[in-house]
């Protein structure tokens, strides 16, 4: 049986030796860059996306059935809950052009950190998204009720809606 000492040695060397590379030159040196002015940005890969095309011929009820599901599955956790949430408010209400206007907003731009940046104001709007629905999104964003925004919004509410 190891006495405590021992093991106290043995332990405190494995955890130290956890903590640094087992083998020296392999590692890379390489880290983040972010914005640094060598960064050539080499090593960034595109993919490229299909260009947004707006659906004409879509029936109404298709197409807001269509944007309540894009409005909840983004790619960020932050678009889903904003999005989702504004889409439970308005999407019911909006007109033919409101609901083309936001098709064209959640489903152009490749980013979301980009329609999130414009919705907070943080980053002006390009003039092509800027209009009614943006306007409503951004005044949404603000939250001037304080309501608590943890979470995308149960679909319960949709059963409600057609009975």
């Amino acid at each position: 049986m190891l006495c405590s000492a021992a093991a106290k040695r043995l332990v405190t060397g494995v955890c130290q030796a956890a903590r640094r590379p087992a083998v020296t030159g392999l590692v890379s040196s390489r880290g983040y860059k972010g914005d640094a002015p060598d960064d050539t940005r080499g090593d960034l890969i595109e993919i490229p996306l299909p260009p947004w095309e707006q659906k004409l011929d879509e029936p109404t009820d298709i197409k807001r059935r269509r944007l309540l599901y894009e409005s909840r599955k983004r790619g960020m956790l932050e678009n889903c809950i904003l999005l989702s949430l504004f889409a439970k408010r308005y999407l019911n209400t909006m007109s033919e052009l409101q609901l083309q206007q936001y098709d064209r907003l959640i489903n152009e731009p490749s980013n979301d950190w980009d329609i999130y940046y414009w919705a907070t104001e943080a980053q002006p709007t390009p003039d092509v998204y800027q209009g009614e629905v943006m306007d409503m999104l951004k005044e949404f964003t603000k939250n001037r009720n304080q309501e608590q925004r943890l979470d995308a919004p149960s679909l319960e509410y949709l059963e409600k809606q057609s009975q």
